[in-house]
């Protein structure tokens, strides 16, 4: 198989956009098949100033994705600022892929992936969220794990263990 730049690769490079913030098992079961469909991986961290002051920095939500994606050896994180489709030319995808929770989700992106394609010439593909995790995201597990309650279930273990630090973090300066 060949790159968009003619090169060998043992088959499509797919970049996995999205702010992390903080990674969920969602964002994971999407990852790990999308790394059984696609040579390569690239899981995009993103600054997206649409959404709130987030919870971690870049460098922290690279850190986590790296972390639980270790095992995945065909997957590789990093982060960027800036336009998505400038970033996909610049690392030569092939395509972009997201995970879509419900009918939703799809709306909301479908402008955005004509939009990149426009000016990256990148198709999107979309992957369904599996059903245990089709109610999950970032905002819900950040605001029901600051009120009190149990995340552990909705977020890989290091990512627990980092955000238990985090809050009592703010909790001693709160003091």
């Amino acid at each position: 198989m060949t790159t968009r730049n003619g090169r060998a690769s043992a088959g499509p490079h797919a970049v996995l956009p999205g702010s992390f913030d903080p990674p969920t098992n969602g964002h994971l079961d999407v990852i790990e098949r999308a790394s059984r469909c696609f040579g390569r991986v690239t899981v995009a961290v993103v600054v997206n100033p649409q959404k709130q002051r987030p919870m971690f920095s870049l460098e922290e939500r690279e850190a986590m994705l790296k972390e639980c994606t270790a095992q995945l050896k065909n997957v590789s994180v990093e982060h960027f600022r800036g336009l998505l489709a400038e970033y996909v030319n610049q690392v030569e995808a092939d395509v972009i892929v997201k995970g879509l929770r419900a009918v939703s989700d799809f709306e909301n992106e479908m402008s955005t992936a004509l939009m990149n394609r426009s000016l990256s010439h990148v198709d999107t593909m979309f992957l369904m969220a599996d059903q245990k995790y089709s109610f999950v995201s970032s905002s819900i597990v950040k605001e029901v794990f600051f009120l009190g309650g149990d995340v552990a279930a909705l977020v890989p273990k290091p990512v627990l263990r980092i955000m238990t630090a985090k809050r009592a973090g703010l909790q001693r300066s709160k003091k």
